[in-house]
Protein backbone atom coordinates (compact mmCIF):
# COMPACT_ATOMS: atom_id res chain seq x y z
CA UNK A 1 0.00 0.00 0.00
CA UNK A 2 1.46 3.30 -0.84
CA UNK A 3 2.44 5.87 1.89
CA UNK A 4 1.05 9.14 1.09
CA UNK A 5 3.69 12.12 0.99
CA UNK A 6 4.05 13.84 3.81
CA UNK A 7 2.49 17.73 3.35
CA UNK A 8 4.60 20.74 3.79
CA UNK A 9 4.87 22.89 7.05
CA UNK A 10 3.72 26.11 6.15
CA UNK A 11 6.36 28.57 7.73
CA UNK A 12 4.93 32.17 7.84
CA UNK A 13 9.17 33.54 8.07
CA UNK A 14 11.15 36.59 8.14
CA UNK A 15 14.84 35.98 8.72
CA UNK A 16 15.25 37.22 11.85
CA UNK A 17 16.53 35.48 15.06
CA UNK A 18 13.01 34.15 15.76
CA UNK A 19 12.28 33.31 12.38
CA UNK A 20 16.16 31.18 12.82
CA UNK A 21 14.69 28.86 15.38
CA UNK A 22 12.37 27.57 13.61
CA UNK A 23 13.56 27.35 10.47
CA UNK A 24 17.01 25.24 12.50
CA UNK A 25 14.30 23.07 14.29
CA UNK A 26 12.39 22.12 10.83
CA UNK A 27 15.77 21.42 9.16
CA UNK A 28 17.10 19.60 12.48
CA UNK A 29 13.83 17.29 12.61
CA UNK A 30 14.32 16.88 8.52
CA UNK A 31 10.49 18.10 8.28
CA UNK A 32 9.29 18.74 4.85
CA UNK A 33 8.26 22.61 4.67
CA UNK A 34 7.10 25.56 2.59
CA UNK A 35 8.31 29.54 3.31
CA UNK A 36 5.92 31.94 3.26
CA UNK A 37 7.65 35.02 3.64
CA UNK A 38 6.00 37.82 5.77
CA UNK A 39 8.05 41.13 4.82
CA UNK A 40 7.73 43.05 8.26
CA UNK A 41 8.93 46.01 7.17
CA UNK A 42 6.05 46.40 4.46
CA UNK A 43 3.68 45.45 7.42
CA UNK A 44 3.01 41.81 6.00
CA UNK A 45 2.11 40.99 9.84
CA UNK A 46 -0.83 43.40 9.88
CA UNK A 47 -2.69 41.18 7.07
CA UNK A 48 -6.11 39.81 7.87
CA UNK A 49 -5.08 36.18 6.81
CA UNK A 50 -2.09 35.94 9.06
CA UNK A 51 -3.76 37.69 11.67
CA UNK A 52 -5.94 34.56 11.76
CA UNK A 53 -3.05 32.45 12.41
CA UNK A 54 -0.66 34.77 15.18
CA UNK A 55 -3.19 37.41 16.48
CA UNK A 56 -0.19 39.40 17.95
CA UNK A 57 1.01 40.25 14.28
CA UNK A 58 4.35 38.50 14.95
CA UNK A 59 6.19 36.73 13.10
CA UNK A 60 7.28 33.27 13.07
CA UNK A 61 3.84 31.15 12.99
CA UNK A 62 3.12 27.58 11.07
CA UNK A 63 0.05 25.92 9.97
CA UNK A 64 0.42 21.91 10.48
CA UNK A 65 -2.20 20.44 8.30
CA UNK A 66 -1.42 17.27 9.61
CA UNK A 67 -1.78 17.81 13.12
CA UNK A 68 -3.03 16.11 16.23
CA UNK A 69 -5.69 13.86 14.70
CA UNK A 70 -4.78 14.35 11.47
CA UNK A 71 -6.54 18.00 11.21
CA UNK A 72 -4.80 21.42 10.62
CA UNK A 73 -3.27 23.30 13.44
CA UNK A 74 -1.86 26.59 13.35
CA UNK A 75 0.51 27.99 16.23
CA UNK A 76 2.10 31.38 16.69
CA UNK A 77 5.02 31.93 19.27
CA UNK A 78 8.71 30.70 18.40
CA UNK A 79 8.96 28.96 22.21
CA UNK A 80 5.51 27.37 21.41
CA UNK A 81 6.47 26.24 17.80
CA UNK A 82 9.23 24.62 18.87
CA UNK A 83 7.31 22.67 21.69
CA UNK A 84 4.66 21.54 19.10
CA UNK A 85 7.41 20.60 16.87
CA UNK A 86 9.43 18.74 19.82
CA UNK A 87 6.30 16.91 20.59
CA UNK A 88 5.58 15.84 16.97
CA UNK A 89 8.45 14.45 16.40
CA UNK A 90 9.93 12.92 19.74
CA UNK A 91 13.30 15.18 18.95
CA UNK A 92 15.19 17.63 20.50
CA UNK A 93 12.65 18.00 23.53
CA UNK A 94 12.76 14.92 26.01
CA UNK A 95 9.76 13.15 27.22
CA UNK A 96 11.55 12.39 30.49
CA UNK A 97 9.74 14.67 33.26
CA UNK A 98 12.64 16.36 35.13
CA UNK A 99 14.68 16.65 31.56
CA UNK A 100 12.16 18.48 29.91
CA UNK A 101 11.51 20.76 32.76
CA UNK A 102 15.57 21.34 32.55
CA UNK A 103 14.84 22.57 28.66
CA UNK A 104 11.70 23.95 29.36
CA UNK A 105 13.50 26.66 31.97
CA UNK A 106 16.03 27.88 29.48
CA UNK A 107 13.65 27.98 26.62
CA UNK A 108 11.17 30.44 28.84
CA UNK A 109 14.88 32.39 29.61
CA UNK A 110 15.21 32.80 26.13
CA UNK A 111 11.55 33.98 25.39
CA UNK A 112 11.34 35.88 28.72
CA UNK A 113 14.67 37.34 28.86
CA UNK A 114 17.44 36.70 26.44
CA UNK A 115 15.75 37.90 23.60
CA UNK A 116 13.40 40.98 24.28
CA UNK A 117 16.77 42.13 26.38
CA UNK A 118 18.93 41.47 23.28
CA UNK A 119 16.15 42.99 21.09
CA UNK A 120 16.06 46.25 22.92
CA UNK A 121 20.20 46.19 22.67
CA UNK A 122 19.53 45.76 19.33
CA UNK A 123 16.94 49.18 18.97
CA UNK A 124 18.62 51.58 20.91
CA UNK A 125 21.74 50.45 19.75
CA UNK A 126 21.83 50.75 16.13
CA UNK A 127 17.65 51.25 14.99
CA UNK A 128 16.79 54.30 17.53
CA UNK A 129 16.96 57.48 15.41
CA UNK A 130 17.93 59.08 18.33
CA UNK A 131 20.75 58.14 20.58
CA UNK A 132 19.73 57.74 24.26
CA UNK A 133 23.02 56.77 26.13
CA UNK A 134 20.75 56.10 28.81
CA UNK A 135 18.37 53.08 26.89
CA UNK A 136 21.61 52.33 25.26
CA UNK A 137 23.58 51.37 28.93
CA UNK A 138 20.90 49.61 30.23
CA UNK A 139 20.05 47.36 27.75
CA UNK A 140 23.90 46.84 26.98
CA UNK A 141 24.69 46.08 30.43
CA UNK A 142 21.44 43.57 30.86
CA UNK A 143 22.52 41.98 27.94
CA UNK A 144 25.76 41.45 29.24
CA UNK A 145 24.53 40.11 32.17
CA UNK A 146 22.62 37.69 30.64
CA UNK A 147 25.81 36.30 28.59
CA UNK A 148 27.43 36.46 32.16
CA UNK A 149 24.60 33.71 33.28
CA UNK A 150 24.65 31.84 30.03
CA UNK A 151 28.50 31.41 30.36
CA UNK A 152 28.48 30.34 33.43
CA UNK A 153 25.57 27.53 32.88
CA UNK A 154 27.74 26.43 29.95
CA UNK A 155 30.77 26.08 32.22
CA UNK A 156 29.94 22.50 33.08
CA UNK A 157 28.21 21.04 30.49
CA UNK A 158 27.91 21.14 26.90
CA UNK A 159 24.53 22.93 25.84
CA UNK A 160 22.26 24.66 28.03
CA UNK A 161 20.15 21.66 29.23
CA UNK A 162 22.79 18.79 29.04
CA UNK A 163 21.90 16.89 25.37
CA UNK A 164 21.68 19.31 22.52
CA UNK A 165 17.97 20.94 22.16
CA UNK A 166 15.36 23.33 21.67
CA UNK A 167 16.62 25.29 24.24
CA UNK A 168 19.75 25.74 22.33
CA UNK A 169 17.88 26.51 18.90
CA UNK A 170 16.38 29.72 20.81
CA UNK A 171 19.35 31.00 22.41
CA UNK A 172 21.90 30.55 19.51
CA UNK A 173 20.15 32.70 16.85
CA UNK A 174 20.32 35.76 18.86
CA UNK A 175 23.70 34.89 20.70
CA UNK A 176 25.39 34.94 17.29
CA UNK A 177 24.72 38.70 17.07
CA UNK A 178 26.53 39.11 20.11
CA UNK A 179 28.39 42.40 18.20
CA UNK A 180 25.56 44.57 17.01
CA UNK A 181 24.59 44.04 21.11
CA UNK A 182 27.81 45.66 22.29
CA UNK A 183 29.09 42.65 23.35
CA UNK A 184 32.93 40.99 23.31
CA UNK A 185 32.31 36.95 22.92
CA UNK A 186 35.25 36.62 24.33
CA UNK A 187 34.56 37.65 27.76
CA UNK A 188 32.21 34.46 28.03
CA UNK A 189 34.58 31.67 26.60
CA UNK A 190 32.31 28.54 27.51
CA UNK A 191 29.36 30.81 25.82
CA UNK A 192 31.63 31.20 22.99
CA UNK A 193 32.52 27.38 23.00
CA UNK A 194 29.05 26.59 23.10
CA UNK A 195 27.73 29.05 20.08
CA UNK A 196 30.67 27.98 17.82
CA UNK A 197 29.61 24.07 18.17
CA UNK A 198 25.66 24.73 17.79
CA UNK A 199 26.45 27.33 14.68
CA UNK A 200 28.60 24.31 13.51
CA UNK A 201 25.85 22.01 12.89
CA UNK A 202 24.44 21.75 9.37
CA UNK A 203 21.27 21.69 10.03
CA UNK A 204 21.56 25.39 11.68
CA UNK A 205 23.91 26.52 9.11
CA UNK A 206 21.19 25.27 6.10
CA UNK A 207 18.12 26.99 8.95
CA UNK A 208 20.08 30.46 9.27
CA UNK A 209 20.50 30.44 5.23
CA UNK A 210 16.74 30.27 4.61
CA UNK A 211 16.49 34.02 3.58
CA UNK A 212 13.40 35.34 1.20
CA UNK A 213 14.09 37.87 -1.76
CA UNK A 214 12.87 40.68 -0.40
CA UNK A 215 15.21 40.19 2.51
CA UNK A 216 18.17 42.93 1.20
CA UNK A 217 15.35 45.54 0.02
CA UNK A 218 13.82 46.48 3.34
CA UNK A 219 16.47 48.77 5.20
CA UNK A 220 15.48 48.90 8.83
CA UNK A 221 16.84 52.74 9.75
CA UNK A 222 14.11 53.82 6.95
CA UNK A 223 11.48 56.27 9.06
CA UNK A 224 8.57 54.57 6.70
CA UNK A 225 9.60 51.34 7.75
CA UNK A 226 10.35 52.10 11.61
CA UNK A 227 6.67 53.64 11.60
CA UNK A 228 5.74 50.23 10.92
CA UNK A 229 7.87 48.16 12.70
CA UNK A 230 7.96 50.31 16.26
CA UNK A 231 4.98 52.95 15.84
CA UNK A 232 2.02 50.70 16.18
CA UNK A 233 -0.58 51.32 18.51
CA UNK A 234 -3.74 48.58 19.57
CA UNK A 235 -5.79 48.83 16.61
Amino acid sequence: MAVSPQQPIELYYWPTPNGWKITIMLEECGLPYTVLPVNIGKGDQFRPEFLSISPNNKMPAIVDHEGPGGKPISVFESGAILQYLGRKTGKFYPQDERARVEVDQWLFWQMGGFGPMLGQAHHFRIYSPEKIPYAIDRYTNETHRLYGVLNKRLADREFVAGEYSIADMAIAPWAKLWERQGQNIDEFPHAKRWLETVLARPAVQRGIAVSSEDRGKTDLTDPAVQAILFGQRAR
